[in-house]
């Protein structure tokens, strides 16, 4: 069963990135429907996601980056991830060495490198996640309540996006336990 069920996955996968064609955008980064065009002033963006009861998420990439080319090709175009963020998330994407200014959290304005260095950001992809209230004074970095830096697979980033949707963080368990335990009800 777990043959056949990896066995199809696959398939969607090329099927879903056959049919949901990934574009560059000028900056050479790749560009989704439910990426948002924001003024990158995270308070404002927060404040959009909470009005559509969404969680906010930061997407850091840079172009050239084969992982995030993995995926934006492999993994965000498959059926239930796709769905997932469209459903649920509120994604505003950064560049790691861009010059658009972005506005933190605590107030502070810099162009988008300059804020990735300042968050201690090294990788791309990094994806950052938001709570839905950020204290004053606090960065992004400070406030996030989860930070994936990396490329990942189907089931790791599902499991990510599910356990920050559902708080899982604030409980007991973590992560990688909410995963094992989530992949082992899906008998893999």
């Amino acid at each position: 069963m777990a043959i056949i069920r990896r066995c199809l996955i696959v398939l969607l996968s090329m099927f879903s990135t056959a049919a949901l064609a990934v574009t560059m955008g000028d900056d050479g980064l790749h560009k989704t429907t439910w990426m948002r065009e924001t003024f990158k002033d995270l308070r404002e963006d927060l404040a959009d996601a909470n009005a559509e009861g969404k969680r906010l998420m930061l997407i850091i990439e840079q172009r050239g980056c084969i992982y995030c080319a993995k995926m934006h090709q492999e993994i965000f175009p498959l059926p239930n991830i796709d769905a997932y963020i469209r459903e649920n998330f509120f994604v505003v994407q950064l560049n790691m060495f861009g010059d658009v200014e972005v506005t933190d959290f605590d107030g502070e304005a810099l162009p988008e490198k300059d804020m990735v260095r300042k968050w201690g950001m090294l990788f791309t992809p990094t994806m950052v996640f938001l709570p839905e209230t950020v204290d004053d004074g606090q960065s992004a970095a400070q406030a996030a309540v989860a930070t994936v830096p990396g490329a990942f697979g189907p089931g790791t980033t599902f499991g990510m996006l599910k356990w920050v949707e559902e708080k899982a963080y604030e409980g007991e368990e973590s992560f990688q336990k909410y995963l094992a335990r989530e992949l082992s009800a899906q008998g893999n």
